[in-house]
Formats: C-alpha cells, structure tokens, sequence
C-alpha cells in the first residue's frame, strides 16, 4: 500500500502534487475544526449536567460558542499559512514585517481591537449571557449572540441589533437571578385609598395561589402604599419578586385581574379630568356666577 502511494507521488507532476497537498490541507483543517467543535461541545454538555443554577448553564453556553469561535479561527489561520506556502508564497518575509504591519493597522484598527477586548471582559466578568434581557449600547432586547466583536440582540418588535462591544460602556441585565413585577394603579381621590390597597392585597395573594402563575413569583405581594398624586388620581403601588424574565408577564396579568376586581368593589379608576372652581375663596364664600347669553346669537333675527 505504502509503495503504491510512493510510486503515485512519483507519476504526477509538481503542479499536481502541490493542488493534491493544498486539498490534503483543507481536508485536514476541516476535519481538526470539526473534532474541535464537538470536543468543546461534549465538554459542555458535561460541564452543564454538574451545575444546577441555570444562570451558570446559560454562561457555560456562552463561553462554549466564544471558544468554537476562537477554534474555527486559529485552525482556518494556520490552514491559510500552509496553503501560502504550497502556492509559492513566501512566509518569512510576512511573519517580520508582521510587526510593522501590525502597528500600522493597529492605529487604523484601534476600534476594532476596542471591541475585542470590551468582549473579552463582558464575559470573563459574566455581565451578559445569552437569553438575557439587556439594553446595552443604546439598544435593548433579547441576546441571541454574544461574540467577542459583537452582542446580538432582538427587541420586541422584531428588529435585530448588532451592537460593537466597544460601543458598549454599561450595561443593565434585567434578567440575572431575579426581578421586580412594579405594579402602579390610580384609583380617584373620592376613593378609600385604604380599601383599594386591601384589593390590590387580595389580588396579589390569589395570583401567587394560581397554578400558572404561582411558579413564577417568588415571594408575597410587596405593598408599597400611595406613591404619588397624579393630575386626576391617586396613584397606589405593589410589587412582586419574580423569577428572570418573568416580571411583565407577571405585571399583565396583575392588571387584568385588578380591573375586575375594582369594578366589583366599585373602585373607580379615574379617566383625565378638571374641576373648575368658580373663584372660590379659602372660607367658603364666592362671588355669583352669571353666564350671560347672546340670544341672537341663539336666534338669528332676534326672535324668540
């Protein structure tokens, strides 16, 4: 077998030898990203089965597609090296000026290498992960990638952004261990505030008591009491500690159950309005009110 490979070497031209190495090469470059891809991906799927917190599953993924991405990486730039030298191309004089090249780009590539090393440190310090509500970079949604050149994330409506790590200079994760369901409801002044907070109460108790929604909330109703007079209401406030990413389905259906419950206890949740007091005085007493009428502007003629 071996001399029969020995005397095919022999037969074929340099040309053909050459073509026959480089596709030797890519063969070999993709079957090394391969076997790297699934190594990280078995040592993954190992490391997830011994952690219990999901938060730390959700960064074992995260790093897991950081590291295939630097394998694809380093295998396609050592295959591309080897490949140049099978074509003609001189490595040496590439890897020396190398140096001087490098300074030259990195002035012209300093944003670039900005955001490699802003990634490198958003997830060695673990401040995003995918599956993560966060508003990073002026954007916000739902991180479906996170790479160390960019985060990748959707927002409710749909629309996809790609934000530079280097453009992002804080970050707030509305998901990591847990979050806050912040209630605000405004009932009228006319109202027993203290009756319409002994509502929200029984409401909050019943929606923790629901099987659908009971996992979900972590911890009693919050009453927070009267937080603020609004033009035309009182404006009364409740939280609940929910599990990540919960919190606004959790806030919907507080509301939805709050309305039926102030309509049956006649609450009234007040529309925008104005009162208009007729120069009243702080005793009580007031000038009359006389509104006077134009009756020919009433009845054009002057007749009545």
């Amino acid at each position: 077998m071996l001399d029969q490979l020995l005397s095919f070497s022999q037969s074929l031209t340099p040309v053909m030898a050459s073509a026959l190495r480089i596709v030797l090469i890519a063969l070999l470059a993709w079957a090394a990203m391969a076997f790297s891809h699934k190594l990280i991906r078995s040592f993954r799927i190992y490391i997830s089965r011994s952690l219990d917190d999901s938060e730390e599953v959700k960064r074992v993924a995260t790093l897991g597609r950081v590291f295939r991405y630097a394998a694809s990486v380093m295998v396609s730039l050592v295959a591309g090296i080897l490949i140049l030298a099978e074509l003609g191309v001189s490595i040496a004089p590439i890897l020396g000026a190398a140096g001087v090249v490098g300074v030259a780009v990195g002035f012209g590539a300093q944003s670039l290498v900005k955001d490699y090393f802003s990634g490198f440190f958003l997830l060695l310090e673990n401040q995003i992960r995918q599956g993560d509500v966060v508003e990073a970079g002026g954007k916000g949604g739902v991180v479906e990638e996170i790479t160390l050149r960019y985060v990748r994330m959707r927002d409710y409506d749909g629309n996809v952004h790609f934000v530079p790590n280097g453009s992002i200079t804080s970050v707030t994760n509305k998901t990591r261990g847990f979050a806050f369901a912040v209630v605000d409801v405004g009932v009228a002044y006319r109202e027993n505030v203290d009756q319409a907070l002994e509502v929200m109460r029984q409401v909050g108790t019943e929606l923790r008591a629901d099987p659908l929604f009971g996992p979900k909330i972590i911890d009693d109703v919050e009453m927070v009491g009267v937080d603020s007079w609004a033009d035309s209401a009182v404006i009364l406030r409740c939280r609940f500690k929910v599990a990540p990413i919960e919190q606004w389905g959790v806030r919907r259906e507080c509301l939805r159950r709050l309305k039926y419950a102030f309509d049956a206890a006649g609450i009234e949740i007040p529309f925008p309005h104005l009162t208009v007091y007729p120069g009243q005085a702080k005793d009580g007493s007031s000038p009359p009110l006389h509104l006077a009428m134009d009756d020919s502007k009433q009845h054009p003629g002057g007749t009545h």
